[in-house]
C-alpha cells in the first residue's frame, strides 16, 4: 500500500512534511479538531494501519492530552501484538468505564479523517469510533445515559450503534 511515506519530500508542504516525519519517528499521529457550535472536538489518528496493521481511531469529546494517551496505549498494545476487540464491550481500554469500537462507515471519512484520507491517498484503510460509557458504564443507545452527554458522540457507523455491536 502507497502512503504519504513513500513521497518525495519535495512534493509536500511543510505541514506535511511534518506530519509524514511525526508518522515516520513515532509509529502514528494525532490530529485534534475543535469543537464547533453545533458539532463537538475530536482526535483521530493516522499511521496505526501502516505501521500496526490495526484500523485507524476516532475519539469524541476528550481532552487531547487524555485522547493522546489512549491512542499512545492502543498503539503500544497492538505493537505487543494485543489487539482490542471490535464490536464488543471492553474494559481494556479505560481504567474506570467500559468502551467499544466500532467501525465507521466510509461515508464518514471525508468529514472526519481528513489527513487520514491525504496520508493514504484515498478511502482504502480501516477506521474505528471509540465509543466511551457516561460514569455509570452506560453508553448512548442504553437506557439511562447520562443526558447531558448525548451530543458529545455522533455515531458514525453505518447502521447505526446497536447494528454494529457483535455480543
Amino acid at each position: 500500500m502507497a502512503t504519504a511515506l513513500d513521497a518525495s519530500v519535495d512534493t509536500l508542504d511543510d505541514a506535511e512534511r511534518a506530519f509524514v516525519a511525526n508518522i515516520r519517528e513515532h509509529g502514528w499521529f494525532r490530529t485534534s479538531v475543535f469543537a464547533e457550535a453545533d458539532k463537538p472536538g475530536f482526535s483521530f489518528t493516522t499511521g496505526f494501519f501502516v505501521t500496526q496493521k490495526m484500523p485507524e481511531i476516532v475519539i469524541f469529546s476528550m481532552k487531547d492530552e487524555f485522547a493522546h494517551t489512549v491512542f499512545w496505549n492502543i498503539f503500544n498494545d497492538a505493537a505487543d501484538g494485543v489487539m482490542l476487540p471490535v464490536g464488543i464491550r471492553t474494559d481494556e481500554v479505560f481504567s474506570n468505564n467500559p468502551a467499544y469500537l466500532l467501525q465507521i462507515d466510509k461515508s464518514r471519512y471525508q468529514e472526519y479523517l481528513g489527513w487520514s484520507r491525504w496520508f493514504y491517498g484515498n478511502d482504502d484503510f480501516p477506521s474505528l469510533q471509540l465509543v466511551w460509557s457516561d460514569r455509570a458504564g452506560s453508553f448512548p443507545w442504553e437506557d439511562g445515559f447520562d443526558e447531558t452527554f448525548r451530543e458529545d458522540q455522533p455515531d458514525l457507523t453505518e447502521k447505526g450503534w446497536l447494528a454494529s455491536i457483535v455480543g
